[in-house]
């Protein structure tokens, strides 16, 4: 089968198909044939080897997170799910970019929802329930989305708003009446940031990087504030989210679901690119000007 990965470290040229062996599902867990995966933007910095010291991978590095398709394969002990079923979720063990990947965690995709939403899904719905589950975001409280364009910053912010809270997001201007179809109140990120911030800010979710003292200085506490993309957090009492240090938010799927079912959570897609185009993929990424999540298509 194929599957997307690259060798070494390096620019997106680096980033591949390969035939590859079939993966199999196992206990606990279901095989689907990709029809659409998510690019995650913490494998883009991966690739680009900026992570190498922190993070290093095993190379050949497999790519992707999440993804969405049909149920073919059905492991001992799985209830609830039956072969041909549509569903959309993630592996533990990577390789979700690929003709065939095994789900540890799945959801039935919404009926609303197209292949490409719900591949691209279930990174961007887990990261944003973890996070605002650990700032304690909920009704009444108003919380600030740095990044709120981007493909976990969408999903946020109507994650966000679906608790009650006031979310005010951050993004070009270009995007700000984007933002408001969301339910977020926009401002223009960059210089001068805690200037154009009014009103006290119970939380802040940091999905851009970059402007931690700002951020800080808008939550009052560096407690207030969790960051998925900026590697500074620790030398600014910042706790740096991701599934390395925290538990995944298993729930999340179902939340979404249920979330989507009553039409307030959809999945903005910025782009779609075939799987033999990976690395065009990768170059999209790498501009941090996509609206929303990048998706493979299979």
């Amino acid at each position: 089968m194929r599957a997307v990965q690259f060798d070494g470290y390096g620019p997106p040229s680096v980033v591949h198909v390969a035939e590859v062996e079939e993966p199999h599902a196992g206990p606990g867990t279901i095989r689907i044939a990709v029809r659409a995966s998510g690019l995650s933007a913490g494998e883009v910095r991966l690739r680009s080897g900026a992570l190498r010291e922190t993070m290093p991978v095993p190379l050949p590095f497999r790519c992707g997170f999440d993804s969405a398709g049909v149920v073919d394969e059905i492991g001992s002990g799985v209830t609830g799910v039956r072969l041909g079923d549509p569903v959309f979720g993630w592996t533990s063990g990577r390789g979700a970019n690929a003709d065939h990947t095994v789900l540890d965690v799945w959801a039935p995709v919404p009926p609303d929802w197209s292949w490409a939403e719900a591949g691209g899904a279930a990174g961007s719905v887990e990261t944003a329930v973890r996070v605002l589950d650990r700032l304690g975001v909920g009704a009444g409280q108003t919380v600030l989305i740095q990044g709120a364009a981007g493909a976990t910053g969408t999903v946020a912010v109507q994650m966000a708003v679906a608790r009650g809270a006031t979310v005010i997001g951050t993004a070009g201007e270009h995007n700000h009446d984007f933002l408001r179809t969301l339910g977020a109140q926009p401002v223009s990120y960059g210089l001068g940031l805690r200037d154009r911030i009014r009103g006290p800010v119970d939380a802040v979710v940091d999905c851009a990087g970059g402007a931690l003292p700002d951020l800080i200085a808008i939550a009052g506490d560096p407690a207030r504030v969790i960051t998925i993309a900026d590697l500074t957090a620790a030398a600014h009492g910042v706790h740096l989210s991701s599934g390395a240090t925290d538990p995944l938010a298993a729930h999340a799927l179902d939340l979404a679901v249920g979330l989507a079912a009553e039409g307030r959570l959809r999945i903005p897609v910025a782009a779609e690119f075939p799987l033999a185009e990976a690395a065009a993929a990768h170059v999209l990424s790498e501009t941090r000007h996509a609206r929303g999540k990048i998706v493979l298509m299979h």
